[in-house]
């Protein structure tokens, strides 16, 4: 039984699409640049949420995909433009006004947005107050390397299950634990779409990549056990030991002999990758 599989012709994307898909990514990136120097002891996630809001709709005259997205029996509508995870929160924080930062926090914040119909889709950790304790550091560090390793596999030929086993196998020889139920995913004009990325599993199984396709990786890396539980609120995801958990996210495309970063930051140094 053959445990690979070809992508649907409608996920590869014209040179016209991706041309968008550089646009949607650099706008992304630049949100993620934006807002670094208003994260500080003190700062509230909502004050957060509020500028991102403004940037992204006034200065870059784009869609914050987030907002209002979502809805599901039993399950509001995700009602703010940026996800804000802290500490033990995995993904799908919900900013607030009484979720003040302090020093030693860590800080995810995930956010898509929409330029010309197409998405573009990024995460990062911060550190408040630019120190934190040992483990919170080396968690973050981790994710990030979890997530370039999974982004060095990519290219015509490569398996879905590539990126996962490259992810998991590190994360795991690092003795952190990576999430299972949530996971990176196909992009474009579809927020969710086709394959699913997942962050662990057996190479040369899955999806097989192709030039023009456009998905994320997305890996969250616990520093205790992998199992997450979902809040009242329906959206937060925590760690189920009350770990922390750090994560990191790109949107990339793959290329004729490679993979190009389309969320790529100007701090990044992307060389280790064949475009």
């Amino acid at each position: 039984m053959n445990s690979t599989y070809e992508a649907p012709r409608r996920l590869i994307k014209t040179p016209e699409e991706i041309e968008k898909m550089r646009v949607a990514g650099r706008l992304a990136a630049e949100v993620l640049d934006m807002i670094k120097p208003h994260i500080k002891p003190g700062v509230s996630t909502l004050e957060l949420d509020t500028i991102c809001h403004d940037y992204i709709v006034n200065k870059q005259d784009a869609i914050p995909a987030c907002l209002g997205y979502g809805a599901a029996p039993g399950r509001p509508a995700f009602q703010h433009v940026i996800c804000t995870s802290v500490n033990h929160v995995v993904c799908h924080g919900i900013p607030s006004a009484s979720k003040i930062l302090k020093k030693g926090d860590i800080l995810n914040i995930d956010v898509t947005v929409i330029k010309d119909g197409y998405h573009g889709d990024t995460n990062m950790m911060y550190i408040v107050g630019s120190e934190t304790s040992i483990l919170a550091d080396r968690l973050c560090k981790v994710a990030q390397e979890a997530m370039y390793l999974g982004i060095a596999t990519v290219k015509p030929g490569s398996t879905i299950g590539d990126i996962g086993n490259a992810i998991q196998k590190y994360v795991e020889s690092e003795r952190f634990g990576v999430v299972r139920e949530y996971c990176g995913h196909g992009i474009g004009t579809v927020f969710h779409d086709e394959p699913q990325v997942l962050h662990y599993g057996q190479p040369n199984t899955g999806m097989v990549l192709e030039e023009g396709m456009t998905f994320t990786i997305e890996p969250m890396v616990n520093a205790g056990d992998w199992k997450t539980k979902i809040l009242g609120d329906k959206w937060t995801v925590v760690t189920k030991d009350h770990s922390l958990s750090a994560q990191y996210e790109h949107t990339l495309l793959v290329t004729k002999t490679g993979v190009e970063v389309l969320t790529a930051r100007p701090e990044e140094d992307l060389s280790r990758f064949n475009q």
